[in-house]
């Protein structure tokens, strides 16, 4: 019952999940009857049953409120009548306002949509505006080396200090985290990020990923895992693409020819950092610039619009991208069909696409499309492969396609589609990818030809032409024929051209 000059208060999810109530209560701004629904309690039990963080963050803060309500300082009740349950579902936070009119209750929020309703209901609203972002304890794990921090219970906090490639772990603590330490920061950052400081990118049982900031936040929990553990990841260093010193071949290649590139690299090698600086070059040449994350880790300046997938289905992003027609996009993380799937459609469908994927050499990142898609498609999927180690880039693909006999085949008949995978910067080719029967072959042509093929071919030219100097390099054959010698040797000329169609080779005459 509310008895005179007490003040009745009702908060709904987001007070709680915000922790805005204990604040209110310890500053003296709120002194009277806190009623806590029981629809409430149960909304926050089944998300942590859930392994969800925002259930254990507000059955916590209810704790706190009765604890405070022991103190003296408020009163607290439990209040209200739990509503069967519905296939679709109960508005936990409808019933609540629904309640706090019927009592002629303050509603606590910090959800403006649920504010602006009580308003125009002609309810009493304590409408809690985001606070100023604070200094968070995770921060205080970093400093200016640090890229990662890795908290686990039970053993001391440990931190990756360096750049890309060039790291190493160092002990930066001798106490021992405990699990309540954990649970702290957990929330801490959980906090802040619905106070609109980040965005909680991905919350399951078990773990949770937070975007804070520079910070990509990584939580998990028993019995996902054996422990409480938090990863915090802070990238160190943001270079312009001009920083890479490219060669000249390549910045013209990007700017008038690459729009099908692959980004590749193994884990922690600046693989998102290198995809970040070109999305900000493509955006200073005027180009309009999209991306895809998850999560959205990369700072990109305002005009870059990044978006979740986490947030959207595929079939949503595609038609997005479709209808807004960017110029280029980019696809940080590329990991499942799925994600495979929407570059491709994008990509056939013109739009201009960067895919960021995990591989440990150049050729393995081709090689995560070939099972996806046909092999006469790969040319017009991907152009340009880059791949990047310890922070540079290291090679360069350009991926074409060709009708020839495959390097190593010695009939003509099996002349058949060829995708030549270049080094970009040499020409030299180092792959070719066909298919053999029913597999699809991917074999490196540097293995062949080496000093065996050279020398073969060597013989069977001096074969016809003893008098002639042989160069190989790659495809092409340079055959040198003193000028007095040719026109004796004109029989054995049309043998060579023969030959070429055999191995698959140009063979360049010079006379000297």
């Amino acid at each position: 019952m509310k008895t005179a000059f007490e003040e009745l208060y009702v908060p709904d999810t987001s007070a709680v999940i915000e922790r805005v109530v204990t604040s209110l209560v310890e500053r003296g701004v709120i002194r009277g009857r806190i009623l806590i629904h029981r629809e409430l309690i149960r909304y926050f039990e089944e998300l942590a049953s859930n392994g969800r963080a925002e259930g254990l963050v507000g059955l916590e803060e209810i704790s706190r409120i009765r604890d405070l309500a022991d103190r003296g300082l408020v009163f607290m009740e439990i209040v209200g009548e739990l509503r069967p349950k519905t296939p679709q579902g109960l508005n936990v936070d409808q019933i609540i306002r629904e309640y706090a009119y019927q009592m002629g209750a303050k509603l606590i929020t910090a959800n403006r949509i649920q504010a602006l309703v009580a308003k125009s209901m002609g309810m009493s609203v304590l409408e809690i505006k985001p606070e100023k972002f604070r200094k968070l304890k995770i921060e205080e794990f970093f400093d200016p080396d640090t890229m990662s921090v890795h908290l686990k219970e039970d053993t001391v906090p440990r931190a990756k200090k360096g750049k890309p490639g060039y790291w190493y772990f160092e002990q930066i603590s001798d106490r021992i985290m405990t699990r309540e330490e954990l649970e702290e920061i957990a929330r801490e950052v959980i906090e802040a990020a619905k106070m609109g400081y980040g965005f909680i990118e991905i919350d399951r049982a078990g773990s949770t990923i937070v975007q804070l900031g520079m910070y990509r936040i990584i939580i998990t929990r028993p019995p996902m895992s054996d422990g409480w553990e938090i990863t915090a990841v802070r990238p160190i260093v943001r270079p312009k693409l001009e920083e890479y010193n490219l060669p000249e071949k390549l910045l013209r290649r990007l700017e008038e020819r690459a729009e099908g590139i692959l980004i590749a690299g193994a884990p922690g090698m600046g693989k998102t950092t290198f995809a970040q600086a070109l999305a900000e070059y493509y955006m200073k040449k005027g180009k309009i610039i999209k991306t895809i994350e998850s999560p959205r880790d990369m700072h990109l300046p305002p005009d870059i619009t990044q978006y979740s997938k986490v947030y959207a289905e595929t079939d949503e992003l595609h038609d997005i991208l479709l209808l807004s027609r960017p110029d280029y996009t980019v696809f940080d993380e590329m990991r499942n069909d799925e994600d495979f799937k929407l570059y491709v459609d994008l990509r056939l469908a013109g739009i201009g696409m960067i895919g960021v994927v995990h591989a440990t050499t150049p050729i393995d990142a081709i090689q995560r499309f070939l099972r996806r898609v046909d092999l006469g498609m790969i040319p017009s999927i991907i152009d340009t492969v880059i791949f990047i180690d310890k922070g540079r880039v290291v090679k360069v693909y350009e991926v074409r396609m060709t009708v020839k006999l495959p390097t190593g085949l010695r009939e003509a008949e099996l002349a058949r589609p060829v995708v030549e995978v270049r080094d970009f910067l040499t020409g030299e080719l180092e792959y070719e990818i066909y298919t053999f029967g029913e597999q699809t072959m991917v074999v490196p042509v540097k293995k062949i030809r080496g000093t065996t093929f050279e020398s073969r071919i060597t013989a069977m030219i001096h074969k016809l032409l003893p008098m002639a100097e042989v160069q190989v390099d790659g495809d092409t054959v340079t055959v040198t024929i003193p000028r007095d010698e040719a026109i004796k040797f004109g029989k054995q000329l049309k043998k060579l051209r023969k030959l070429e169609r055999q191995l698959g080779v140009v063979i360049r005459l010079r006379f000297a």
